[in-house]
Protein backbone atom coordinates (compact mmCIF):
# COMPACT_ATOMS: atom_id res chain seq x y z
CA UNK A 1 0.00 0.00 0.00
CA UNK A 2 1.56 3.23 -0.78
CA UNK A 3 2.62 5.32 2.12
CA UNK A 4 3.37 2.43 4.09
CA UNK A 5 6.24 0.56 5.00
CA UNK A 6 7.19 -2.65 6.95
CA UNK A 7 7.98 -1.51 10.65
CA UNK A 8 7.96 -2.98 14.28
CA UNK A 9 6.07 -1.08 16.50
CA UNK A 10 7.67 -2.98 20.07
CA UNK A 11 5.55 -2.49 23.05
CA UNK A 12 7.29 -3.39 26.35
CA UNK A 13 6.31 -2.78 29.87
CA UNK A 14 4.97 -4.53 33.11
CA UNK A 15 2.17 -7.04 33.09
CA UNK A 16 -1.13 -3.86 33.80
CA UNK A 17 0.85 -1.54 32.46
CA UNK A 18 -1.50 -0.78 28.59
CA UNK A 19 0.45 -2.46 26.20
CA UNK A 20 -2.88 -4.82 24.79
CA UNK A 21 -5.06 -1.83 25.41
CA UNK A 22 -2.51 1.01 23.64
CA UNK A 23 -2.17 -1.60 20.63
CA UNK A 24 -5.68 -2.59 19.79
CA UNK A 25 -6.35 1.23 19.39
CA UNK A 26 -3.26 1.53 17.43
CA UNK A 27 -4.55 -1.24 15.10
CA UNK A 28 -8.00 -0.07 14.55
CA UNK A 29 -6.67 3.28 13.57
CA UNK A 30 -4.52 1.93 11.27
CA UNK A 31 -7.37 -1.11 9.74
CA UNK A 32 -9.54 2.45 9.74
CA UNK A 33 -6.58 3.86 7.11
CA UNK A 34 -6.16 0.79 5.80
CA UNK A 35 -2.81 -0.78 6.79
CA UNK A 36 -2.28 -4.27 6.36
CA UNK A 37 -0.81 -4.66 10.18
CA UNK A 38 -0.27 -7.96 11.56
CA UNK A 39 -0.02 -7.80 15.50
CA UNK A 40 2.08 -10.66 17.70
CA UNK A 41 0.46 -10.29 21.57
CA UNK A 42 2.82 -11.85 23.96
CA UNK A 43 -0.33 -14.07 24.83
CA UNK A 44 -1.14 -15.61 21.99
CA UNK A 45 2.36 -15.92 20.94
CA UNK A 46 2.95 -18.31 24.06
CA UNK A 47 -0.41 -20.37 23.18
CA UNK A 48 1.11 -20.88 19.91
CA UNK A 49 4.28 -20.24 18.78
CA UNK A 50 5.55 -20.82 22.19
CA UNK A 51 3.84 -23.32 23.68
CA UNK A 52 5.65 -25.10 26.34
CA UNK A 53 8.05 -22.55 27.35
CA UNK A 54 8.00 -21.45 30.64
CA UNK A 55 9.57 -18.21 32.47
CA UNK A 56 12.70 -18.86 32.99
CA UNK A 57 15.14 -16.36 31.49
CA UNK A 58 16.27 -19.12 29.44
CA UNK A 59 12.56 -19.59 28.39
CA UNK A 60 11.67 -16.22 27.70
CA UNK A 61 14.67 -15.42 26.27
CA UNK A 62 13.61 -17.73 23.53
CA UNK A 63 10.08 -16.87 23.41
CA UNK A 64 11.03 -13.08 22.78
CA UNK A 65 13.94 -14.27 19.98
CA UNK A 66 10.80 -16.01 18.23
CA UNK A 67 8.76 -13.24 18.22
CA UNK A 68 11.52 -11.04 16.74
CA UNK A 69 11.93 -13.21 14.13
CA UNK A 70 8.55 -13.36 12.84
CA UNK A 71 8.94 -9.89 13.41
CA UNK A 72 11.29 -9.21 11.66
CA UNK A 73 10.46 -11.39 8.97
CA UNK A 74 7.05 -9.70 8.37
CA UNK A 75 8.55 -6.08 8.60
CA UNK A 76 11.37 -6.86 6.54
CA UNK A 77 8.87 -7.67 3.43
CA UNK A 78 7.17 -4.55 4.05
CA UNK A 79 4.22 -5.50 6.35
CA UNK A 80 3.74 -3.44 9.56
CA UNK A 81 4.14 -5.53 12.75
CA UNK A 82 2.45 -4.49 15.93
CA UNK A 83 4.49 -6.87 19.50
CA UNK A 84 2.94 -6.51 22.66
CA UNK A 85 5.09 -8.46 24.98
CA UNK A 86 6.52 -7.55 28.53
CA UNK A 87 9.97 -8.71 27.07
CA UNK A 88 11.62 -8.06 29.99
CA UNK A 89 15.51 -8.15 29.33
CA UNK A 90 17.23 -5.17 28.03
CA UNK A 91 19.74 -7.71 26.03
CA UNK A 92 16.79 -9.52 24.42
CA UNK A 93 15.15 -6.53 23.25
CA UNK A 94 18.72 -5.24 22.44
CA UNK A 95 19.36 -8.35 20.38
CA UNK A 96 15.91 -7.92 18.46
CA UNK A 97 16.47 -4.10 17.24
CA UNK A 98 19.89 -5.09 15.86
CA UNK A 99 17.85 -7.75 13.76
CA UNK A 100 15.61 -5.29 12.61
CA UNK A 101 18.12 -3.16 10.95
CA UNK A 102 16.46 0.05 11.20
CA UNK A 103 12.71 -1.48 11.60
CA UNK A 104 12.62 -1.33 15.41
CA UNK A 105 10.43 1.41 17.14
CA UNK A 106 10.72 0.80 21.16
CA UNK A 107 7.77 1.46 22.96
CA UNK A 108 7.78 1.84 26.49
CA UNK A 109 4.34 1.50 28.24
CA UNK A 110 5.40 2.97 31.70
CA UNK A 111 3.61 2.44 34.84
CA UNK A 112 4.63 1.60 38.35
CA UNK A 113 4.14 -1.84 39.38
CA UNK A 114 2.05 -0.51 42.10
CA UNK A 115 -0.67 0.67 39.48
CA UNK A 116 -0.15 -2.34 37.24
CA UNK A 117 -0.75 -4.35 40.34
CA UNK A 118 -4.00 -2.03 41.43
CA UNK A 119 -5.09 -2.14 37.29
CA UNK A 120 -4.80 -6.32 37.53
CA UNK A 121 -8.04 -7.43 36.70
CA UNK A 122 -6.48 -11.42 36.88
CA UNK A 123 -4.93 -11.24 39.92
CA UNK A 124 -1.79 -12.40 38.97
CA UNK A 125 0.27 -9.99 41.11
CA UNK A 126 -1.65 -11.03 44.27
CA UNK A 127 -0.78 -14.55 43.03
CA UNK A 128 2.59 -13.76 42.30
CA UNK A 129 3.19 -12.53 46.21
CA UNK A 130 1.45 -15.09 47.45
CA UNK A 131 4.58 -17.11 46.00
CA UNK A 132 1.33 -18.99 43.66
CA UNK A 133 3.29 -17.45 40.44
CA UNK A 134 7.33 -18.00 40.19
CA UNK A 135 9.16 -15.63 38.39
CA UNK A 136 6.71 -13.05 37.97
CA UNK A 137 8.16 -9.60 36.43
CA UNK A 138 7.81 -6.63 38.60
CA UNK A 139 7.54 -8.99 42.09
CA UNK A 140 10.12 -11.71 41.82
CA UNK A 141 11.70 -11.57 38.35
CA UNK A 142 13.19 -8.43 36.86
CA UNK A 143 11.71 -5.98 34.27
CA UNK A 144 14.88 -3.81 33.56
CA UNK A 145 13.48 -0.32 31.65
CA UNK A 146 14.32 0.46 28.05
CA UNK A 147 17.52 3.05 28.05
CA UNK A 148 16.42 4.85 24.71
CA UNK A 149 13.04 4.20 23.80
CA UNK A 150 11.95 5.91 20.42
CA UNK A 151 8.37 6.54 22.53
CA UNK A 152 7.56 6.60 26.43
CA UNK A 153 3.82 6.44 27.02
CA UNK A 154 3.57 7.71 30.32
CA UNK A 155 0.41 5.15 31.59
CA UNK A 156 -0.53 6.57 34.71
CA UNK A 157 -0.60 10.19 33.32
CA UNK A 158 -2.26 9.32 29.64
CA UNK A 159 -5.66 7.72 29.21
CA UNK A 160 -5.24 4.89 26.45
CA UNK A 161 -6.60 7.02 23.99
CA UNK A 162 -3.63 9.27 24.34
CA UNK A 163 -1.53 7.20 24.22
CA UNK A 164 -2.56 5.51 21.37
CA UNK A 165 -2.72 9.17 19.44
CA UNK A 166 0.99 9.39 20.68
CA UNK A 167 2.11 6.18 18.56
CA UNK A 168 -0.57 7.28 15.22
CA UNK A 169 1.65 10.96 15.54
CA UNK A 170 4.87 9.06 15.44
CA UNK A 171 3.80 6.74 12.83
CA UNK A 172 2.57 10.02 10.70
CA UNK A 173 5.40 12.07 11.65
CA UNK A 174 7.30 9.17 9.68
CA UNK A 175 5.51 8.37 7.11
CA UNK A 176 5.44 4.62 7.52
CA UNK A 177 1.39 4.73 7.33
CA UNK A 178 -0.96 5.67 5.22
CA UNK A 179 -2.26 8.82 5.93
CA UNK A 180 -5.56 9.58 7.92
CA UNK A 181 -8.57 8.82 5.28
CA UNK A 182 -11.26 12.34 5.06
CA UNK A 183 -14.16 11.62 6.14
Amino acid sequence: MAGEQGFTLWFTGLSGAGKTTISKLVVSELEARGSAIEVLDGDVVRQNLSKGLGFSKEDRDTNIRRVAFVADLLSRNGVPVITAAISPYRAIRDEARAQMDGRFIEAYVKASVEECERRDVKGLYAKARAGEIKEFTGVSDPYEPPQNPEIVLETEEQTPQESAAAIIAYLDERELIPPARKA
